[in-house]
């Protein structure tokens, strides 16, 4: 169909591209292709909808986030057929984006009336000084393919209820799996132009954003993606003096300590290590185990991953397909550099096109492109380290610092170590991978800055706004 979405409404455009099913080579879907000018049309329609939009009370703002969430879940058998096709993930993966997303419209639609500001004492006297929070106006929202529900329904969210217009950049990717967030927003009723989808052929993606960025109506970016096309778009944004919320890449360290409960453990890194075949920028992507654990560790682990079956994401397995072929061969290079330089496969090391095993490498070093490389895929390499301070070390020895985790049965010594280790999200005896509407979500260092989720998304989609009511009769020195 050669129609783009303005929050419900078709618009002819001019081309299509196809997406092809990562596992089978068939088509997935086909979408619009949309030129500048017709994604700039877009941000004239948010724009247009912005005045009513951020005028509109906040219970009314609510009770349509409410629908959306409803409009969104009434669609899950079909977004998870979308997307299994489109990014070749597990239908149970698939399921559980929805019912998150839909968590997140909701929890959204109930910071409604949680954007609040301020009284501040003023000298002046007879005056009352407050700040406000208030919409930036159009955001563009830029959402990747690995969760593309969550994601996609993060960028605009939080932003709507702030009472903000959005245009979401499909990923080229899943175009269509981002286009049933759209068309949700516009089953419930939510007026045109407040959310509105674009989508793109790949080739098309640099001047297509640097566009939609630099147009005037354009208030605010928010960005989840890679920490390379990341720091493309902060630099864009950052010439037309445009605030940006960036969800980066991640190298997410798990630290297991000699006194870890073993069994938790390994439950925790092949789940943080495997779940969406490591395609999840909170994946974990460095086992870093303490010496005096190491081998049961690693034993446990490997009879773990050995069972985890792989496949086409239509049957029954726990890990379908990566999201292309080049992806998969990634993996392939990874494994190669990797024991060529003196790691030893424990578990995997094997696939079939797109699909790639649960793979577990052990004894990584420093000098292997597995230890410092985001792998973005189903390839984990594990870390032996000798004490604490070494544990520390290796996990704060990246350019990321997204998300952590630390196992210990001593909750003291789990904390302290904690502590110390540089990332925006770390979990105590839990996965490195985790999510819940209410968090504030982000990451430090190479990961990117600011929070999407809660109050903080509140600040990160408002502006404060300093207003005064004083004495018209107050002193003047002249």
């Amino acid at each position: 169909m050669n129609q783009h979405l303005m929050n419900g409404s078709p618009t002819a455009a001019a081309r299509s591209f196809e997406r092809l099913d990562p596992v089978t080579g068939a088509v997935a879907s086909t979408a619009p292709a949309c030129t500048v000018a017709e994604a700039l049309h877009a941000v004239d329609a948010a724009a247009a909808a912005f005045p009513a939009w951020a005028a509109t009370p906040p219970g009314q703002r609510r009770a349509l986030l409410l629908k959306t969430a409803d409009a969104l879940e009434a669609k899950t058998d079909a977004i998870v057929a979308t997307m299994i096709a489109e990014t070749g993930a597990t239908g149970p993966w698939a399921g559980f984006n929805v019912m998150l997303a839909a968590g997140m419209l909701r929890e959204a639609a109930a910071m409604t009336t949680q954007i609040t500001g301020e009284v501040i004492p003023s000298n002046k006297p007879g005056t009352l000084a407050m700040a406000q929070k208030k919409p930036l106006g159009v955001c563009l929202g830029i959402a990747p393919w690995n969760a593309p529900v969550i994601l996609g329904v993060r960028a605009v969210a939080m932003a709507v209820a702030c009472g903000n217009t959005v245009v979401l950049k499909a990923s080229e990717m899943c175009p269509a799996t981002h286009t049933a967030i759209a068309e949700a927003f516009a089953e419930a009723g939510v007026p045109t132009g407040v959310v509105t989808v674009v989508t793109n052929a790949p080739e098309d993606a640099p001047e297509l954003v640097a566009a939609l960025i630099a147009a005037p109506a354009v208030r605010h970016v928010n960005f989840t993606g890679s920490t390379g096309v990341g720091r493309i778009i902060a630099q864009t944004a950052a010439a037309h003096l445009k605030p940006v919320l960036l969800e980066l890449g991640g190298k997410a360290p798990m630290v297991v300590l000699d006194d870890a409960d073993l069994e938790g453990a390994v439950n925790g890194a092949a789940f943080g290590a495997f779940m969406n075949q490591g395609q999840i920028c909170m994946s974990t992507e460095r086992i870093i185990v303490q010496d005096g654990i190491a081998d049961a560790f690693v034993a446990a682990l490997a009879q773990k991953a050995q069972a985890l079956p792989a496949g086409n994401p239509r049957d029954a397995v726990v890990l379908g397909a990566l999201v292309s072929l080049e992806a998969a061969e990634k993996m392939d290079a990874l494994i190669a550099d990797a024991t060529a330089k003196g790691a030893r496969i424990v578990a995997g090391g094997t696939r079939q096109g797109a699909i790639v095993e649960a793979t577990v490498l052990d004894h990584v070093t420093p000098d292997m492109r597995i230890y410092a490389e985001e792998s973005f895929g189903p390839v984990k390499p594990i870390i032996r380290v000798k004490d604490e301070a070494e544990a520390i070390r290796t996990a704060n020895d990246t350019a990321y610092g997204l998300s952590a985790a630390v196992y210990s049965q001593d909750i003291g010594r789990a904390t302290r170590v904690a502590d110390q280790i540089e990332s925006g999200i770390c979990h105590i005896n839990g996965p490195t991978v985790g999510d819940e509407a209410q968090m504030p979500f982000g990451g430090i260092k190479d990961s990117g800055y600011g929070r999407f989720g809660g109050k903080a998304a509140v600040d990160a989609f408002t502006y404060t706004r300093w207003v005064t009511i004083e004495d018209p009769h107050q002193h003047y020195p002249f």
